[in-house]
């Protein structure tokens, strides 16, 4: 078991919201649906139950393809994510604040 983040433990733990969670830390990169699952320490078939509602709603988006595997990313231009975004930024920046770490915004 690991160590709950910020966000989860603000949100709630769901299996989307560990999808998000991920996915907002990591939100320049793209991942395969096993790298995604693996990293948001869900279950792949519990991953695919909620796949198709991520890609529905414009959340996350295709990006490439390597070899099999197609890619994913969070899609930053969605107005609903940029507010997460905002929302998840501004937990980390009061957290890191708290602790008295310098924050370079």
């Amino acid at each position: 078991m690991h160590d709950q983040s910020l966000f989860i433990g603000f949100m709630g733990d769901s299996p989307t919201i560990r999808v998000f969670d991920y996915l907002l830390t990591e939100r320049e990169l793209d991942f395969s649906i096993t790298d995604i699952a693996k990293n948001a320490a869900i279950g792949r078939t519990t991953l695919y139950r909620i796949f198709d509602n991520l890609v529905t709603h414009n959340i996350i988006v295709p990006t490439r393809i390597i070899g099999k595997a197609k890619l994913f990313r969070l899609n930053t231009q969605n107005n609903k994510i940029q507010k997460l975004i905002e929302i998840y930024d501004m937990m980390t920046i009061h957290e890191l604040k708290k602790k008295k770490i310098k924050v370079i915004a």
